[in-house]
């Protein structure tokens, strides 16, 4: 049986249109990359669990989280030994290129993350063999450069392991 968990991330896009996201590696999912982000504390909105897990794991405490909802999306995997079925928000944001900031090592290593890059349009195009979380994200983000910023989230609903592409 899992668990239910509610969590939020934020697709934060710099000025040429490339995403950060992180390298994690998961003992049910194998190795992905995702938006920064995480789970909701208790009583915690999505919105202002994105800004805090984005201060947390990338060190950048500028970064100005409008509501802009990107995406919904379901999916499974195993955090810290238990079977968990995720609920997330993954909203919209800008920000400068950069590294994250700060010692962030111990926070990294217990969220297991391996390494950070910044993925180009092309990049995420190309992307292949690697797995992203949610998978659709090359679409999603595809959609926001050339519409603009979308009017109403995109409900992904549940998305199986084998479309995540286990590693």
């Amino acid at each position: 049986m899992r668990i239910a968990r509610r969590a939020a991330r934020v697709a934060v896009l710099d000025p040429a249109g490339s995403v950060f996201m992180f390298r994690y590696d998961n003992e049910e999912v194998g190795v992905h990359w995702a938006l920064p982000g995480g789970g909701l504390d208790p009583g915690e909105s999505p919105l202002r669990a994105a800004g805090r897990e984005v201060r947390e794991e990338t060190g950048w405490t500028d970064i100005e989280i409008d509501g802009t909802v990107l995406c919904l999306w379901e999916h499974d995997f195993t955090r810290a030994g238990v079977p968990v079925r995720q609920h997330e928000h993954i909203f919209l944001a800008q920000g400068p290129r950069r590294d994250p900031a700060g010692d962030l090592t111990a926070a990294h290593a217990a969220d297991g993350i391996l390494r950070w890059r910044w993925w180009s349009p092309e990049d995420l195009a190309a992307a292949g063999a690697e797995p992203l979380w949610p998978p659709q994200l090359p679409e999603l983000l595809a959609g926001v450069r050339r519409d603009g910023v979308p009017g109403v989230p995109v409900d992904l609903g549940y998305v199986g392991n084998e479309a995540v592409g286990q590693g």
